[in-house]
This record gives structure tokens, sequence and C-alpha cells, in this order.
């Protein structure tokens, strides 16, 4: 996969740059919200919030209204309200310094796996991976503006709740895991029960009304598809 990472502190870039790409990933560097506007020929953005020339959330802001690459922001700032922000500006995911190699290999794995194209001949009714809504049957889901639309109606969801349904909207009819879905929407170095998963899973259920949306396979985990 092909990486810019925008980040202006040269010891904390050299270090992601090595290990990135000793992960086997190409890696281009720019230490501005400017370079990182006029860069081009990437997969996936890197970007720390804390650049010297602009607001790490307005170039966020402005790599999102250009298209759907997917942005992983890396900052200091680990209030809810700033992960929220982060995530409503468009931001795919949020990692919070300091961050282990291995954190950040699992985000950056999580989020190429729901963004990765589709590779069929175009006749799948499932969502097109790389852009902003996803649509699996009469579901509808907007990952920019966090709603969920079903036959038409809006569902009220939690945040955590949005999260898992996109997160298995995106590859519908595939099984992730409960680590895997912890991994992407609580955090990779979870240590609580698994079990939260399935308690958001029954909330969901509820809300979409028909338990067959999403179904367990014992012993691996959860797979969304439409109801036959």
């Amino acid at each position: 996969m092909k990486l810019l990472l925008v980040e202006d502190d040269r010891a904390i870039a050299e270090s992601l740059v090595s290990g990135l790409r000793a992960d086997g990933h190409e890696v281009a560097h720019v230490s501005t919200g400017a370079d990182a506007l006029a860069a081009t020929g990437y997969d996936l953005v890197l970007l720390d919030l804390g650049l010297p020339d602009v607001d790490g959330r307005d170039v966020c802001r402005q790599l999102r209204q250009r298209g759907s690459i997917p942005i992983i922001m890396l900052t200091a700032r680990g209030d809810e309200f700033d992960r929220v922000l982060g995530l409503e500006l468009g931001a795919d995911d949020y990692v919070t310094k300091p961050f282990s190699r291995r954190e950040l290999a699992a985000r950056i794995r999580a989020v190429g796996r729901r963004v990765q194209p589709n590779h069929d001949d175009g006749a799948s009714t499932g969502p097109s991976n790389g852009g902003d809504e996803l649509i699996v049957g009469p579901l509808r889901v907007d990952r920019r503006s966090r709603r969920v639309h079903l036959h038409g109606d809006e569902l009220t969801l939690t945040a955590k709740e949005f999260d898992v349904l996109a997160y298995l909207a995106a590859d519908p009819g595939v099984v992730f895991s409960r680590t895997e879905i912890l991994e992407r929407v609580w955090d990779v170095n979870w240590y609580g029960p698994t079990k939260t998963v399935d308690a958001h899973v029954a909330a969901l259920r509820r809300k979409l009304g028909d338990h067959h949306w999403i179904e367990a396979v014992r012993g691996v985990g959860f797979r969304l598809e439409a109801p036959p």
C-alpha cells in the first residue's frame, strides 16, 4: 500500500517511515498541510493534526471533499470530543499518541479492508467499499453523515452501533471475528470481554427489525447480509 505520512516532527516521522517500510508499505513523507494537499498517488493518509501551517482537521476536511481516500488521524489529542470531531470531518480512524507500531499496523490493515475496491464484474449489489455510502439491499449507511436508513426510514443508533454496522456493511457476506470488530471499532489493545460485540449486535438486530440482518457464525464471529 502507498502511504502518505503527514507529520512535522522529524524524529517521529523517521521512526514511522522506517517501521512502515519494514511492514512492506511504500511511504511518502511531508511535513506541512500545504504539501499534503499537493501530494498525489497514495492509497491512504496518516495525518498528524498538529501541523505548522494548517490545522490538520482542515487538511482532513479538504482531503475528504476531494474524494474517498482513507484517512487515519495521528494526534496527541485524546479527548472524546476531538475523536468524534475527527470522525465527523471524514477521518476513517483516529490513533492517539503514543501508539505502538503494532497498533498502527492493525489500524492500517483494518481501514484497508474496509475501503479496498470491489474487483468483481460490476454486477454485485453490494456496496462500493471506496465510497462514503454503503448499500446492502434496502439498508443505506452513510459514513460521512453517520446516518443509517432502512427502507427510507432513518434509524437512531449510538456511535458504537453505527461503527459496528458500518464495519460489517463495508464487506457484506464476509465473516468478521469478534476480535477484528473490537480492534476496529474499539481499540487494538482492548482488554474487555468480547461479549461487548454481542451486546451491540443484539441492539442492532432490534433496531434493524430482523435478526437475519446480522448472522452469528458459531465460534467465529458475525456477518451482515440483507435478509432473504
